[in-house]
């Protein structure tokens, strides 16, 4: 009997791997039950499962990677000192501000190795607005590597990703992921697999921050750190005109009984305020959320990326930019406080470095013969 439908719905239960696993195989072979996978795949993006149910979503993906040329080769150690910047989308429609923290965090010295997708619900996405600059995806854990060693930052590619997903997308047709697929777009920041060894992650949506604070206080892998960000406006990216919440140390705790706590943050977790009440250059708070939006008839996505790496926008817009290009240079060990990285990345900023980056990441590499293009 296939339980995992309705544990989903009950939400009685959670989940457990063998029943995941199953399911894949079914998708895999076309055996499943017909609409299986539209109601599976509806039923977690109408409200978010819970974290032991995610978890044994995310292992069960976990242990059918591939290792051959399409899952990218073998997976190598990790990456010392290396940042992924990654939001879980959601929330009130911005500017790619990721995109543009992660490239002028690479600036400051931070090495970035930056995840993403197209965009959800018709907004532009950091692989459509990449893919608009000219900057290549990464085909390859290699690729990455060579990237991070050339210009201090590279942006994975697909195949970072589980296949599964792409089974999934076929199977439920002719709906699309836009349409039912909100789960998975959320749970795109763990999903990728790359050897970063620190992460920021914002999250727009109440429920789903306490989801996720459970979620990676159960994933994070010892000597890796991942920081969740907040905040009462709903942007999945920190905000200079209002304090944040950054979660630090998610790990998970064991009480005396060797049993694993999920039902609140670990005791190593720490819960800062960062924003115009912390940071003096920030106060006082300026700037609304239009400041953060696309111009309705305003400039594409890719021409107002490089007018904001150049100093030129909504000065809202430029401070939120370099504070999570400055979250970035903390974590990642290349500033040792918020101040100085935030002093840092303005200064940055209005030289205009980031677009020199931007220059370099998108010319031809000598004796190609052509100039870099976006992979979808």
């Amino acid at each position: 009997m296939n339980d995992l439908l309705p544990a989903l719905i009950a939400r009685d239960r959670p989940v457990p791997v063998h029943l995941w696993t199953a399911f894949w195989d079914r998708l895999r072979s076309g055996d499943g039950p017909p609409g299986e996978a539209l109601a599976t795949l509806t039923a977690m993006s109408t409200l978010l499962p819970g974290a032991e149910t995610l978890d044994a979503f995310l292992t069960s993906l976990d242990e059918r990677r591939e290792d051959g040329p399409r899952g990218g080769g073998p997976v190598p150690a990790d990456w010392p000192g290396t940042v992924n910047l990654v939001g879980t989308g959601g929330g009130p429609p911005t500017v790619n501000l990721s995109t543009a923290a992660a490239l002028l965090a690479a600036t400051l010295g931070v090495r970035i190795v930056k995840t993403g997708s197209r965009g959800y619900s018709g907004r532009t996405g950091s692989v459509d607005v990449l893919e608009r600059l000219g900057i290549p995806l990464t085909t390859s854990y290699a690729q990455c590597e060579d990237a991070l060693d050339r210009h201090g930052i590279a942006f994975a590619g697909g195949f970072v990703y589980p296949p599964e997903l792409t089974t999934l997308a076929r199977r439920i047709l002719p709906y699309g992921l836009k349409q039912v697929g909100r789960a998975v777009n959320t749970l795109g920041p763990l999903l990728a697999r790359v050897p970063v060894t620190t992460q920021l992650t914002g999250v727009s949506d109440p429920h789903v921050h306490t989801v996720f604070t459970r979620l990676t206080a159960l994933r994070t892998r010892p000597g890796h750190r991942l920081w969740l960000l907040s905040n009462d406006l709903g942007v999945d990216e920190l905000v200079s005109f209002t304090d944040n919440t950054v979660l630090t140390g998610t790990t998970a705790t064991t009480d005396h009984t060797g049993v694993t706590d999920t039902t609140v943050p670990s005791h190593n977790t720490t819960a800062q305020r960062v924003g115009p009440g912390t940071l003096p250059a920030l106060h006082p708070a300026r700037g609304t959320l239009a400041d953060l939006a696309p111009v309705p008839g305003g400039p594409p996505p890719e021409v107002l990326l490089k007018e904001l790496l150049g100093g030129r926008g909504p000065e809202a817009a430029l401070s939120t930019i370099a504070l999570n290009a400055a979250a970035a240079a903390v974590l990642g060990g290349a500033r040792p406080d918020w101040a100085t990285a935030l002093a840092d990345a303005r200064d940055a900023l209005a030289e205009g470095t980031a677009l020199g980056l931007v220059e370099r990441l998108t010319a031809p590499r000598a004796g190609s013969g052509t100039g870099a293009t976006g992979h979808g």
